[in-house]
């Protein structure tokens, strides 16, 4: 442990020289993201026990049972309406299992910033701060390495030194996709019905192991907080997000017009609902604006499970009319990216309303 603390330095990212930079560039009437702040509430998720979905017992078929089940899917419906995020326990992932992924995540992002840096380690997916910054309502005070869960078990991504990184992601990988599944289909199935229990169980269309992602992060201790997001706002591109963060908190989120801060539940996991699923469900889930705040005494850690569908996989709708024209996810994708160059900003769905709204 002494030399992550002695090399501690050398592993940051030179997050404190683009802050400056973009302070020193930034002028021209930009305010940073703290300036004129208002008091935030904190707020409890609904909090949701996904025993009954997740038990593969003999009492599955019983009447409490489904009874049990119809009560939980309608509950995170209700959840995925009003807030577009929920926190859920009885999911399945062991304690001891997030905790050995902590202990990992520390040591791989103690590592020198060049090493995280090279080409190679992890598939390349090391990424910090936000390299289109023009502004500081633009930079993230943040670092992570978001894997496409393919790569964690091929031959082809270099884990370093850390060999024991490989299972503990490939364990967490396996049990968020057994959780993100799950809810899922419970909330699919509430919109198609009981006649399209098949749909339901078959949904979302074109995602598997192959085509999911987790997501790493670190939050460093910020000198400059709270004038620096740690996350910019931002609405997820994916179906849905599995979220495990540690109790240091930051996470807020839009909830009437106002941001709230999400109190971290030690035993619950974080699901959101992302621009995919908002599309499908014909806006009736709702795919929220979020960010995280940076701290200036403690670091934070979080690691995130994106259910994503192939890049080729039409996203669909629940039922027509929908209010979106067909796309796929990588059409999604390609005009989030060129929306980003173009204007600075994710616009996002309302590009693929059927009828368009002014920008």
């Amino acid at each position: 442990m002494p030399a992550f603390t002695e090399s501690r330095a050398a592993a940051e990212p030179p997050l404190a020289e683009s802050y400056l930079d973009l302070l020193r560039r930034g002028g021209g009437g930009i305010a940073p993201p703290g300036e004129g702040r208002v008091a935030v509430q904190e707020r409890e998720l609904p909090l949701i026990d996904l025993g009954c979905l997740m038990t593969t017992s003999g009492q599955q078929g019983s009447r409490s049972a489904r009874e049990a089940r119809a009560a939980c899917a309608y509950a995170m419906a209700r959840a995925a309406s009003e807030w577009g995020f929920f926190q859920v326990t009885g999911h399945g992932v062991g304690r001891a299992l997030l905790e050995r992924l902590r202990a990992e995540q520390a040591r791989l992002f103690r590592l020198p910033f060049e090493t995280k840096a090279r080409a190679g380690l992890l598939n390349g997916s090391y990424r910090w701060g936000a390299p289109t910054a023009t502004s500081l309502r633009h930079l993230s005070w943040s670092e992570a390495f978001h894997v496409p869960l393919a790569s964690i078990s091929g031959s082809g991504c270099d884990f370093g030194e850390l060999g024991s990184l490989r299972g503990v992601m490939q364990e967490v990988a396996d049990a968020m996709s057994r959780v993100a599944k799950t809810v899922a289909v419970a909330l699919a199935g509430s919109l198609l019905q009981g006649h399209h229990a098949a749909a339901a169980a078959a949904f979302p269309a074109g995602c598997d192991e192959t085509t999911c992602f987790l997501r790493l992060n670190r939050y460093p201790a910020c000198p400059f907080a709270p004038d620096t997001f740690g996350l910019v706002p931002h609405t997820d591109s994916d179906f849905l997000t599995v979220l495990c963060q540690d109790q240091v908190g930051g996470l807020q989120l839009m909830k009437d017009a106002r941001w709230v801060a999400v109190k971290p539940h030690p035993d619950a996991l974080i699901v959101n609902i992302g621009d995919l699923f908002q599309a499908w469900s014909n806006n009736r889930y709702k795919s929220v604006e979020h960010k995280v705040v940076a701290n200036a005494k403690a670091e934070r850690f979080s690691a995130a499970y994106f259910l994503c569908p192939s890049y080729d996989s039409p996203v669909g709708t629940c039922g027509e009319p929908s209010p979106y024209r067909s796309f796929t996810f990588g059409e999604y994708r390609r005009m989030v990216q060129e929306d980003v160059k173009r204007t600075g900003r994710k616009i996002g769905l309302p590009s693929f309303l059927k009828q368009q709204q002014p920008q």
